[in-house]
C-alpha cells in the first residue's frame, strides 16, 4: 500500500487569504488616516477672525422673525 500524501492546499489558501485581509485592512487604515489629515487640515484652515462673526452677525439680524408664521 501507498502511505497517503498531505495536501497543503489548505493551508496555502487560508495563509493567501489572510494576507488579502491584512492588506486591505492596512489600505483601509490610511485611507481613513489621510481623511482625517485632509479634514484637519481643512478645519485649521477655517477663519475664526472677527470679520467672518460680524458677516454672521449681520446675516442673522437680517432675518425677519416676525413674519415666520405667517408663511405656514
Amino acid at each position: 500500500m501507498e502511505p497517503e500524501q498531505k495536501s497543503n492546499g489548505a493551508l496555502v489558501g487560508l495563509i493567501v487569504i489572510i494576507t488579502i485581509l491584512i492588506l486591505g485592512g492596512v489600505y483601509l487604515w490610511n485611507q481613513n488616516q489621510k481623511n482625517n489629515s485632509e479634514l484637519e487640515k481643512k478645519i485649521s484652515e477655517t477663519s475664526t477672525s472677527d470679520e467672518n462673526t460680524t458677516e454672521m452677525q449681520a446675516n442673522l439680524n437680517s432675518v425677519d422673525l416676525e413674519n415666520l408664521d405667517s408663511a405656514i
